[in-house]
């Protein structure tokens, strides 16, 4: 099923439904949530990368318009990521200069065109449910945690969105006491109002045609500005701010090109490298928890989705823009605002552009705290309480690797978290493969027991040790039967355990037979595997 809904995403493309008047209603106030919720990022991202804050921007717009033009995903959005922060601050300061940083980028673009015509996107497929579901829940609670320094007032700069230790050498949590002790009574009323029309103007059901994002936005605004002058007035940090340009001559004097003279330099090769591996990895499992919280339940064609993102990576590295990868926060919001199809993401970095180039000047009277509530109420959908019970009802094989992967995310980063929930998720299915190799049933004939083993449709190396402790358990002057009949595939190593057994089991007094067990098995293909009677 998996197979032809990605071959059906790949090869078509119906420009029709992306007009429909039922899902424009939807995908352009989903644009302008995702606008308002990307505008800080892409500001704090350059801030933390060491980067001018115009390319944070132009990667917006990039990943918007260019990757979310050519993905086949309806609800990714893609742009720069927090996660890459710390690789972009040592490479611009490595080589030496942004243009060669440029060049990189461009070079990690081809590199991730590279991988999906090689078709190395499948990799998504092998991450456990467990752990993607934990690393929503974890994204979800950083969200909270970085957004609420923001809602009271703390004028902090921006030190990325997804980890746990900051570039200041401070971290999460001090972070949150930090603010609690500088809080901004003016921030905390617009936040406080903010949050409430995020949870109460949705329920006017004939007002709601109105994005409540944008009546948050408004009303941030306006007493942000009635606050002017008194004790609640809020400080420039406490507002957005993006560069204003007054001419065409400024806004293409923003631009920068790469330095393909540094191309036969090694770390250059070095850094692409590494460029294209963490984007691709944050990409694939931020793709993986979009599909997982469609409420359509489409399935996303990662082979296209790294094509879709390596050339939004050379557009950007060509224009002076940062690397770009499919993100978790700007998606959710996405999805949670309702949208349908990409339009949402294409006009979002529509929206992105028109700001830079017509309205400067208003969007930075817009106060962080009302952008922040807008980031609370995602992550507390992210990290729902009826979350937590579903996965602690659904066992602790499941709830365990959940909860680690929390854990890790919330404490290090996005990679190094699943990379943690990965070994424990994998743990847990190892495990349970080790446990499910065959059904045993026994049985009396005359007084000698019958042992009757019928083994799995898939028996693989995995099932090893699970059948050799087995076989060395049964009980002597037995007559055992391994029945191999609905086996499709039986790894050679526990052939040869099957075998050995066979021609050992005398010194026990055990008669071993064999049925329906061939001398060699060949993997089965996927055609076999997808239209075989059984299936």
């Amino acid at each position: 099923m998996q197979f032809k809904q990605d071959g059906a995403a790949m090869g078509g493309f119906n420009l029709q439904k992306y007009f429909l008047s039922k899902n424009l209603k939807k995908d352009i106030p989903s644009s302008i949530v995702v606008f308002l919720v990307a505008l800080p990022l892409c500001l704090g991202i350059a801030l933390a990368s060491g980067a001018p804050l115009f390319a944070g921007i132009l990667t917006g717009i990039i990943g918007g318009i260019v990757v979310g033009s050519i993905s086949g995903s309806q609800l990714s959005v893609a742009g720069p990521a927090a996660g890459l922060t710390v690789i972009v601050f040592n490479a611009i300061a490595t080589l030496g200069s942004y243009e060669t940083f440029l060049l990189s980028i461009v070079l990690a673009g081809v590199i991730q065109i590279i991988l999906g015509i090689i078709k190395a996107g499948t990799i998504a497929n092998y991450f456990p449910s467990a752990v993607i579901e934990g690393m929503l829940a974890a994204i979800g609670i950083i969200l909270i945690m970085k957004q609420f320094p923001h809602a009271v007032g703390y004028d902090v700069d921006f030190e990325g969105d997804e980890k746990f230790a900051q570039i200041d050498h401070d971290n999460t949590f001090s972070g949150l006491f930090s603010a609690l002790a500088k809080i901004n009574y003016g921030a905390v009323i617009i936040s406080a109002v903010s949050l409430a029309i995020m949870i109460y103007w949705p329920r006017f059901k004939k007002l709601a045609i109105v994005p409540a994002p944008l009546l948050v936005v408004t009303s941030g605004i306006i007493l942000s500005l009635l606050f002017n002058g008194t004790d609640f007035a809020l400080r420039a940090k406490q507002l957005v701010t993006i560069p204003v340009v007054n001419s065409a001559d400024e806004f293409f004097g923003l631009f920068k090109s790469a330095n393909f003279s540094a191309i036969g330099q090694k770390q250059v090769w070095i850094t692409a490298a590494t460029l294209a591996i963490v984007a691709s990895l944050e990409t694939l499992l931020s793709l993986e928890a979009v599909d997982k919280i469609d409420p359509i339940k489409r399935i996303s064609p990662t082979n296209r989705e790294l094509v879709a993102q390596g050339t939004g990576n050379i557009v950007s590295g060509l224009l002076g823009g940062l690397p770009l990868t499919a993100v978790i926060v700007r998606s959710s919001a996405n999805v949670n605002a309702g949208a349908r199809t990409k339009i949402s993401a294409i006009l979002h970095g529509m929206l992105l552009l028109l700001s830079l180039l017509f309205i400067p000047k208003l969007i930075n009277y817009i106060p962080l705290s009302c952008l922040a509530s807008i980031l609370l109420m995602t992550g507390y959908k992210l990290a729902r309480i009826s979350l937590f019970k579903h996965m602690w009802h659904n066992g602790l094989n499941q709830f365990i690797p959940f909860a680690v992967t929390i854990i890790a995310v919330v404490f290090t980063d996005l990679l190094i978290g699943v990379g943690i929930g990965m070994l424990v998720g994998v743990f847990y299915i190892l495990r349970t493969n080790m446990r499910n190799p065959y059904f045993y049933h026994i049985e009396k004939s005359s007084n000698k027991k019958v042992i009757h083993l019928k083994l799995a449709e898939e028996v693989s190396f995995l099932n090893k040790a699970a059948i050799q402790v087995t076989f060395t358990g049964l009980p002597k002057e037995s007559e055992v039967i391994v029945d191999g009949t609905n086996s499709r595939y039986i790894d050679p190593d526990v052939l040869e355990i099957i075998r050995n057994y066979k021609h050992n089991a005398y010194t026990r007094g055990i008669i071993v037979q064999l049925k329906g067990i061939k001398d060699k098995y060949d993997v089965p293909r996927l055609k076999e595997l997808i239209y075989s009677p059984a299936n």
